[in-house]
Formats: structure tokens, C-alpha cells, sequence
């Protein structure tokens, strides 16, 4: 997972994004989206200039967001998360 403040371009995109959210849920359809970003340079100026999208997405990763030792305690944690979400099994109704 990129790290926030990874500024990246999207497939067909023209415009940098910087990634200040990972493994976000919409509020429209409740799917889980890889990364949240907003405009680069701009910063969020608006939850309509937000974008949800996955890894297989990005075409060019322009920078790459600052990690260190709290980053990597918490992608440790949220792939555990994720890993048992996964392993759930669905229950009868």
C-alpha cells in the first residue's frame, strides 16, 4: 500500500493525486476502495473533489508518501484486519 502523500496519476488521468486516505468505504454503495486522494496541488477543497480508487488504478506513482515505523505497525494491522474479513464465513439467515 502506498503511503499518505503518495502523489500518483490515474489511468486516462492528466491530474496528480496525493493519497490522504487507504482502505476507505463510500458512503453510495458501502464497496471498500484501496486509497482516497484529492487534487494535487490543491489539497481537499471539497468532498465532490475526493476520489475513490484501487492499486489497479494508478498509472504512475509520481512520489511516494512519507512511512516510518507507525505506518508499518498500522499496514500490519489493517492487513490483518483485511485478511480476517476474508476468512469469515458467511452465516445463514
Amino acid at each position: 500500500m502506498l503511503p499518505i502523500g503518495s502523489v500518483v496519476v490515474l489511468k486516462g488521468g492528466s491530474k496528480t493525486l496525493m493519497v490522504f486516505g487507504r482502505k476507505q468505504i463510500s458512503t453510495v454503495n458501502n464497496k471498500v476502495w484501496d486509497y482516497l486522494a484529492c487534487f494535487y496541488p490543491e489539497g481537499s477543497i471539497g468532498p465532490e473533489y475526493c476520489f475513490l480508487f484501487n492499486e489497479e488504478d494508478i498509472d504512475e506513482v509520481v512520489f511516494m508518501g512519507y512511512s516510518d515505523e507507525n505506518n508499518a505497525n498500522f499496514e500490519k494491522q489493517l492487513m490483518k484486519s483485511i485478511n480476517k474479513n476474508q476468512n469469515d464465513k458467511p452465516e445463514k439467515v
